[in-house]
């Protein structure tokens, strides 16, 4: 797990310049939350809808507004998923990254905001359910963990290998049950990177800075990095078949 470690850094520090071009999307795609009308709230590097206020008076008006946000904020992480995974693939391949995203970029963000937009929707729709029986917290933490987990590796196979929807699905799990511990370990390192940004803006700027800081630090320099830690664990599946 070292190489894939240091290989995603290594990629990180190559490309910083375009890295950071492409974690503008990410940026764009937390805010939008925040600029629509929606009981928002900003914590450890991300936006989190208050699902209560909605379900308390719920109108079509609030639910509308809901999904036209989620979906334009999917379309801009879809963005920067692929983006960013195209310079994984460019690094390997060895081909212009400008020619690829140019040629390519379109097809691959619509098959990853696809298989988003389903997450999502089931995420919503279990802390709908969840609520109305008392457990939202509970079944939305379940499924964002085993849920995201079955989808780990498709953006990474939609780029890497143009796959089409159904084997990159198919792929991303066998994957994960063979090697699990390479989810384990992004999902670990992920929380404690921000958690530790989290508690040093905290320090710095108090309660009501750290949390808008954290989201743009996330957004700019922690979450590429682990695009890339996702895309160059993929690169290695071979070998990850073989454990």
């Amino acid at each position: 797990m070292g190489n894939v470690l240091s290989d995603a850094w290594e990629t990180y520090t190559e490309n910083l310049r375009l890295v950071l071009i492409f974690s503008i999307p990410f940026i764009i795609a937390f805010a939008i939350p925040l600029f629509a009308p929606l009981p928002t709230y900003v914590a450890a590097g991300g936006t989190f809808l208050r699902s209560a206020s909605v379900f308390i008076a719920p109108n079509l008006v609030s639910f509308a507004v809901v999904i036209i946000a989620m979906v334009f904020s999917l379309l801009f992480l879809s963005f920067a998923f692929v983006a960013i995974s195209l310079i994984v693939k460019s690094r390997k391949t060895h081909v212009n990254i400008g020619r690829r995203v140019i040629q390519e970029i379109e097809k691959y963000i619509g098959r990853v905001f696809a298989v988003l937009l389903v997450y999502a929707l089931v995420l919503i729709a279990l802390n709908i359910l969840g609520y109305m029986l008392g457990l939202s917290a509970v079944l939305t933490a379940l499924f964002g963990f085993f849920g995201f987990a079955v989808i780990f590796y498709v953006p990474s196979a939609i780029v890497v290998d143009n796959k089409r929807l159904g084997r990159a699905l198919r792929d991303s799990v066998s994957l994960v049950l063979h090697a699990p511990q390479y989810y384990l370990l992004w999902v670990f390192l992920l929380a404690i990177a921000i958690s530790i940004a989290d508690a040093l803006f905290i320090a710095v700027a108090g309660t009501v800075y750290s949390g808008y800081i954290t989201l743009i630090v996330t957004s700019v320099f922690i979450l590429p990095y682990f695009v890339i830690l996702q895309a160059e664990s993929y690169m290695k599946r071979f070998a990850l078949l073989t454990h």
